[in-house]
């Protein structure tokens, strides 16, 4: 598979009936809080290298272009489905902050994402990467609404999901709260670009 090559894109009649949920949403009172508020308060946070580091509000991300995708999603563990997922581009958002040249790799940390501000090798929770041709591509998308519904799911995801559909389901991290692009992930936790490859997953999920 090429990094310009596209997922196949399936049609409403093909939605499973049921979207299996791996894992449960965050627990921790702060999370509990923004879902009961609706996410409201909730930011997403993107630095790193790029121009214009910049929080985003929900709202405001769903007032950018939108784009609706149906995608086969599948799990390293077996079972996949077929969901229809709303968002925003990651390319038209990282053209608003502006991808510095250096920039080879987008990180993406999950809500539960914490560590050490100074070693970021002490990394707890949920976290991924992926490359550039991967964070350009046109399918890859930051969503908010699935099957209709203009919100996520707890389960999967809400407030906002990163969708890579031409990647198994881990690379699609759920409740993120910070992207970060950067030239090397060396620094990250043990320096595999992702938590799950700790655990003995590929960083390359391809299907």
């Amino acid at each position: 598979m090429t990094h310009h090559a596209l997922a196949r894109e399936y049609t409403r009649s093909d939605i499973s009936k049921i979207a299996p949920v791996k894992g449960e949403a965050p627990q921790d009172e702060t999370y509990q809080r923004l879902l009961a508020g609706g996410f409201g308060d909730w930011r997403l946070k993107i630095d790193g290298l790029v121009a214009r580091p910049s929080f985003f509000s929900l709202a405001e991300l769903k007032r950018f272009p939108a784009e609706s995708h149906i995608y086969h999603q599948a799990c390293e563990e077996g079972w996949s489905f077929i969901a229809q997922w709303v968002g925003v581009p990651l390319s038209y958002v990282l053209n608003l902050v502006g991808v510095l040249p250096q920039a080879k790799y987008v990180v993406f940390f999950g809500f539960d994402t914490n560590f050490d501000a100074v070693d970021k090798r002490t990394i707890k929770g949920k976290w991924n990467s992926i490359d550039m041709a991967d964070a350009w591509h046109p399918q890859t998308l930051l969503a908010y609404g699935m099957n209709g519904q203009e919100s996520l799911p707890p389960g999967h995801g809400a407030p906002l999901r990163l969708r890579i559909p031409r990647q198994l389901g881990g690379k699609s991290t759920k409740y993120l709260s910070w992207i970060t692009l950067t030239d090397t992930v060396k620094d990250i936790g043990k320096g595999f670009g992702a938590g799950g490859v700790e655990r003995g997953f590929s960083w390359y999920a391809g299907i």
